[in-house]
């Protein structure tokens, strides 16, 4: 099949699909729908944008990805892309034969049933998608959270010395719990993260963005062998070898030397979390959820505008906001 049959197959497709389906681009991982097909060209309009919401992809360019895509052994990588097109791929996505595979990065052409970039064909509003999504997640940092910001707002932090010391003892047990427990869960996103990201391409979310980096580690390796490689090369053993803390400390245990003698000695003073009352917490807990359980009448309807109010305030203050929507002139690679 040519890329003109190709290309029909994909504009019925298209003409076919919901209006409020929803695709996303699979290295921005923006979201995008259909506005306009026409035979030339797709119009289609970012979620996230406030400046050039509305993008046209040209037929010229889905020709030039089509065989670029046919002609690559294996499929075509999506990191060769040019900055804000993978728009391209994803609607590519919805012919039957092509198909993005994120953990290989490419694009393919394959024989039998495909799966697309569409991440949304409900009828509801955005509202009520948000809140249908909305669960309780059985994780430690969730419950430690809940905990935390019951914490912070029972006890005027912003004036710590004037807090009772128990509230202080409080506030620290649940932060070291709350960043302890995030932690983990941040590795546990970022070990799935890495099999999406590719090479130096950021990825924006709605609170900021992520791209994936390399980092070198150096370990010697053993002592004699580094000191014999640096002999043979003219490098003396006195210019390379240093003082080990750990054999100086087994010489301090058989001399009479004082460790003032050998060690610059700087005291400072910390606190250090020495128990954690689970049960205390555990009640405290479902207390909460009990009480946000039996909310009702005015004061929970003032509670869902208070958390609208700092949700659209976060939103506002944290939005990603991209640069001039991408076009790109006839006879270019998409």
């Amino acid at each position: 099949m040519g890329f003109t049959a190709s290309w029909h197959t994909l504009i019925t497709e298209l003409e076919e699909l919901p209006e409020e389906a929803t695709l996303v681009t699979p290295l921005s991982h923006d979201q995008f729908t259909i506005s306009d097909v026409q035979d030339q060209r797709v119009v289609i309009q970012f979620q996230d944008r406030d400046i050039d919401p509305n993008q046209p992809l040209q037929r010229e360019q889905f020709e030039t990805l089509y065989e670029r895509i046919t002609d690559a052994h294996g499929g075509f990588e999506l990191d060769r892309l040019p900055p804000d097109a993978d728009a391209y791929p994803a609607v590519w996505s919805l012919h039957p034969r092509f198909e993005i595979d994120e953990e290989q990065g490419v694009i393919v052409e394959r024989d039998g049933p495909t799966s697309s970039q569409v991440i949304e064909t409900s009828s509801g509003t955005q509202a009520d998608l948000a809140e249908a999504e909305r669960t309780e997640p059985d994780l430690a940092v969730y419950a430690d959270a809940l905990l935390l910001i019951d914490a912070l707002e029972r006890h005027e932090v912003e004036y710590l010395e004037g807090l009772e010391t128990e509230g202080l003892v409080n506030l620290y047990t649940l932060l070291s719990d709350v960043q302890r427990n995030a932690n983990e869960l941040r590795q546990e996103v970022r070990s799935v993260l890495l099999t999406r990201l590719h090479h130096d391409q950021p990825v924006a979310g709605q609170y900021g963005s992520v791209q994936r980096t390399s980092r070198r580690n150096r370990t010697l390796k053993d002592e004699e062998h580094v000191l014999e490689v640096l002999e043979d090369a003219g490098i003396d053993r006195e210019r390379v070898t240093s003082v080990d803390t750990s054999k100086v400390d087994e010489a301090l245990e058989v001399v009479e030397v004082s460790e003032s003698e050998v060690y610059d000695i700087e005291q400072s003073e910390y606190v250090r979390k020495a128990e954690v009352h689970d049960e205390q917490k555990e009640t405290r807990l479902q207390g909460l959820k009990d009480q946000l359980a039996a909310t009702e009448g005015e004061e929970a309807d003032e509670l869902r505008e208070e958390v609208e109010e700092l949700e659209a305030r976060i939103e506002e203050l944290t939005d990603f906001k991209s640069g001039t929507a991408f076009q790109t002139q006839s006879g270019a690679d998409p």
